[in-house]
């Protein structure tokens, strides 16, 4: 077979793209639709949001996630009044932090289980300042992809969920609770 006619026939590999600090309050509101519209407008294909948060799963030329996430900021940016950082992991990477996940998970504690993601481990890094705000029975987990924070009770009483939402978290990386992750993962194809 020609090489060529197959890697043209060779499927896309898959994205996901995450949004920080969007549709929070009234402040700094991303439509889902203008998002999907973006992503199209950049060549993506088989676009899919999830939930309202920014979330999305799509397809796209082979290129490296953080080109990818720029390309996507510079996007957004020029639709809307304000930048919105932006973290793209490709779905194998998602899949990783899944089944690399260190700490076990109940299916009642999905809303208290953080996973923050960073572009890059140089960023994922500065989360080290979580540690010393975790409370037992909280536990806290720093990957090579991810970390991972459990709020055994709830997110709002933990000051490290606090510090990962927040001050600590705010300029490198976003979460998602483990429902949400679980959710991008079968979007994905992955699960």
């Amino acid at each position: 077979m020609d090489p060529m006619l197959n890697s043209e026939m060779a499927p896309m590999p898959t994205y996901i793209a995450l949004l920080r600090g969007i549709n929070v309050g009234k402040a700094r509101r991303v439509p889902m639709a203008l998002f999907r519209d973006v992503l199209a407008g950049l060549g993506c294909t088989e676009v899919a949001t999830l939930l309202n948060s920014g979330n999305a799963v799509f397809q796209a030329d082979l290129q490296a996630p953080a080109e990818l996430a720029a390309r996507i900021a510079a996007a957004l940016a020029s639709k809307l009044d304000f930048e919105v950082p932006v973290i793209v992991k490709r779905a194998m990477d998602l899949e990783a932090i899944v089944s690399r996940c260190p700490i076990a998970v109940d299916d009642t504690d999905h809303s208290r289980f953080l996973v923050a993601f960073a572009q890059t481990p140089q960023h994922l890094q500065q989360l080290t300042a979580i540690e010393e705000l975790v409370r037992a029975p909280e536990r806290f987990a720093l990957g090579s992809d991810a970390a991972y924070l459990l709020c055994a009770s709830g997110i709002l009483e933990s000051k490290a969920g606090e510090a990962l939402l927040g001050k600590v978290g705010r300029k490198w990386v976003t979460c998602r609770n483990w429902a949400t992750v679980l959710k991008l993962r079968a979007l994905a194809g992955t699960a």
